[in-house]
């Protein structure tokens, strides 16, 4: 999957390469951003309970 995307992209390796990483920052940007914020409402990991044994 990587090597199909790495031969679709435009250019010389380096631009390849930062276009690659560019891509990359987005996706994480996005996911911390949208993504995580929306899911973490539905997960169980914010009702936790401490006692002292």
């Amino acid at each position: 999957m990587y090597a199909w995307i790495w031969r679709r992209l435009p250019g010389p390796w380096w631009m390849r390469a930062i276009t690659s990483a560019l891509a990359i920052v987005v996706v994480v940007l996005v996911l911390f951003e949208w993504v995580f914020p929306e899911v973490s409402a539905l997960l169980p990991f914010q009702e936790q309970t401490v006692t002292n044994g």
